[in-house]
């Protein structure tokens, strides 16, 4: 790990951002879009065989059992869980649903906007070292709040050709997902995107995927809308001299084990706290999760303990990293909560671990990372849906506004734009 003052933080490679996926990913995606683009199913069966190990001789759609048999597939206590934290997001995201506004004037004329949601989203569940079944519930329950009539859900295969038995619960406990796929990688963004026969081609694809999944997003954004590139997991820990050091180290841990490519920050003006952190994150404490060769390479990598002057210069190391995930573990975290202008999601006082957002506090888990928090937010039901304008002049406005209208087109060398408002004045003139 790194251990550097705030002034040195940009040159220890801190506030590197952006996504820069090494040429041959680039050129492998390109090369499976292009085959699945070409062969359909034929080039899925394939890829599924040649990077999964799975022979899809029954193709790739997968029937989600009743609920109550599906819930047999996990432990009482995680099914128990589960239907809190979807009852929790559904509640949270209910909240940010947007209604349609149309606003007549007193000449009568009215404008104004239409909320619409999207007909077909896909749904990407990732599976690898963490099969993380709750993307199911994150992904899926704002889609299904705006409204959207399709959803279709891609998760890599298991041994059988199926998906694995948590995502297929999940799916149960979210009836509103018409189709779920046994399929992964880039070869399922493909797919999406596209269409195969199997595999009808959706409107946007969100979710979060490994390096080759997150590619295939961006090469296919365009043809499709997507959510993010997501890269890896980030945690920056605004910590004071009072913060438990257990609470700040812990933080720092849940995020590395996502992937050893995972970019972990701890930032205070409390130098012992600070070291005390730092043998924590040296000692057994690291090596207790079952991850330890995670750890072990994202500590080694991605992980920096900042030394500030004070909370202010720590709050400035935040909103320039511009974290996924946002920690203040501070006497008064109320106080600068209003002084964060960059991040995902924000995560106040000591007793509120991020996982609370990952799993149960009703927030979304999917939030940009790799500097995205300066311009982008998490998801959310307005990913949704498309807002479309709508206005209509009446003739008492026509009248006032042809002449501006007119001159401001003639201004930009549109004589056609012009006409238009001409031609309406003229008509007003004769009626």
């Amino acid at each position: 790990m790194r251990r550097v003052n705030a002034g040195e933080a940009a040159s220890a490679g801190l506030y590197a951002r952006g996504w820069e996926p090494p040429a041959e990913a680039v050129a492998a995606v390109r090369a499976i879009l292009d085959d699945v683009r070409a062969r359909g199913d034929d080039a899925v069966a394939e890829y599924t065989r040649r990077f999964d190990g799975v022979e899809l001789r029954g193709g790739t759609r997968v029937k989600v059992p009743p609920y109550q048999q599906a819930r047999a597939l996990v432990a009482p206590e995680v099914a128990t869980a589960f239907e809190l934290a979807r009852d929790r997001i559904l509640a949270f995201h209910e909240r940010q649903r947007a209604a349609s506004h149309l606003q007549p004037e007193a000449d009568g004329t009215v404008s104004g906007w239409l909320v619409e949601p999207l007909e077909r989203v896909g749904l990407y569940v990732p599976g690898g070292s963490a099969v993380l079944s709750s993307s199911v519930l994150m992904n899926s329950i704002p889609a299904h709040v705006a409204g959207v009539r399709e959803i279709v859900l891609c998760s890599p295969p298991d041994v059988r050709g199926g998906v694995s038995d948590a995502v297929l619960f999940a799916c149960a406990l979210c009836p509103w997902i018409g189709e779920v796929h046994a399929v992964g990688g880039a070869q399922a963004v493909a797919a999406l995107a596209f269409g195969t026969r199997a595999i009808a081609p959706v409107e946007k694809i969100v979710g979060p995927g490994n390096l080759y999944v997150t590619e295939a997003k961006r090469q296919v954004y365009g043809t499709v809308g997507i959510d993010s590139l997501a890269g890896p997991s980030e945690v920056l820990v605004v910590a004071d001299e009072r913060a438990r050091p257990e609470f700040v180290a812990g933080e720092l841990l849940a995020q590395a084990e996502h992937d050893p490519r995972a970019r972990v920050v701890a930032a205070s003006p409390s130098r012992a706290l600070l070291d005390r952190v730092q043998a924590l994150l040296e000692g057994s404490f690291a090596r207790e999760t079952g991850r330890d060769d995670i750890l072990e390479a994202a500590l080694r990598e991605g992980s920096w303990l900042v030394d500030c002057e004070d909370l202010e210069q720590a709050v400035e190391v935040a909103n320039r990293f511009a974290p996924e995930h946002l920690s203040l573990q501070t006497a008064d975290p109320w106080r600068w909560l209003g002084r964060i202008r960059h991040a995902g999601a924000i995560f106040v006082g000591d007793w509120t671990p991020v996982a609370a957002g990952d799993y149960l506090a009703g927030s979304n888990h999917v939030l940009p990372t790799s500097g995205a928090a300066r311009f982008a937010s998490g998801l959310r039901v307005a990913d949704f849906t498309r807002t479309v304008s709508v206005v209509a002049y009446s003739r008492e406005r026509m009248a006032r506004d042809a002449g501006p209208l007119a001159a401001l087109a003639d201004f930009e060398g549109l004589r056609a734009h012009a006409r238009t408002a001409r031609l309406r004045a003229a008509a007003e003139g004769e009626a």
